[in-house]
């Protein structure tokens, strides 16, 4: 009997079935994208997810349709958000990981609701610039919203004095539930009267914020 080469025998004992073993039954791919996405601390993208569970694209898509099936009515939802897949927790469990979470004291307050909306409706977007929408300074609010990375300076304006630019981040997508930047609800950039109507920007912000919390 012909013996079998080591790389054959590797890729035996590291292939994924792609299969469900019997009816109701997770294959072990479901598994293994279980197992990964509770563990990531980032959305991945199916060609990421192929790569790590050495499955091919279509098997992987195939397998995260029946994760979200099978985790529907669950704590646990599978979201697909920022270009990629991870776990959130569902809706109805938001009050309580909420509460975990996120305590009165880190909550964004209303003037950092109201920069980061001009900073996700015009990026990128320069303290002067997102000063001339407020009418007030915005240092204090632009360096709390860089610390907890829903913005990050990108690069410098070529103008005078150089300064910095800003946009909004993955994890500004993750927390407010968004796919892509093109998912904002629309608001309007010009009114007749005046600059932006800032409060109505944050408040489209919220009320398209996701009602899932990533899990962590």
């Amino acid at each position: 009997m012909r013996s079998r080469s080591p790389s054959h025998r590797l890729i035996r004992a590291t292939s994924i079935r792609t299969e469900p073993r019997a009816e109701g039954t997770p294959s072990d791919l479901q598994r293994a994208l279980e197992a990964v996405l509770f563990v990531a601390s980032e959305a991945l993208a199916i060609e990421r997810l192929a790569a790590l569970t050495g499955a091919e694209s279509a098997d992987v898509r195939a397998a995260l349709a029946a994760i979200e099936h099978d985790f529907a009515d669950r704590g646990l939802v599978l979201r697909e958000i920022a270009g990629g897949y991870r776990f959130a927790s569902a809706p109805a469990a938001r009050a309580a990981v909420e509460a975990y979470l996120l305590p009165p004291k880190t909550t964004l307050s209303p003037a950092a609701m109201e920069t980061l909306a001009v900073v996700a409706y015009l990026q990128p977007a320069t303290r002067a610039e997102i000063e001339a929408v407020r009418g007030v300074q915005v240092d204090g609010v632009v360096s709390t919203l860089v610390d907890r990375a829903f913005i990050a300076e990108t690069g410098r304006r070529d103008v005078p004095g150089r300064p910095a630019e800003y946009r909004t981040t993955a994890s500004f997508l993750e927390s407010f539930g968004l796919r892509s930047l093109g998912e904002l609800p629309p608001v309007e950039l010009e009114a007749p009267h005046g600059p932006m109507p800032v409060p109505t920007a944050a408040s489209a912000l919220e009320n398209g914020a996701s009602e899932e919390t990533p899990s962590k």
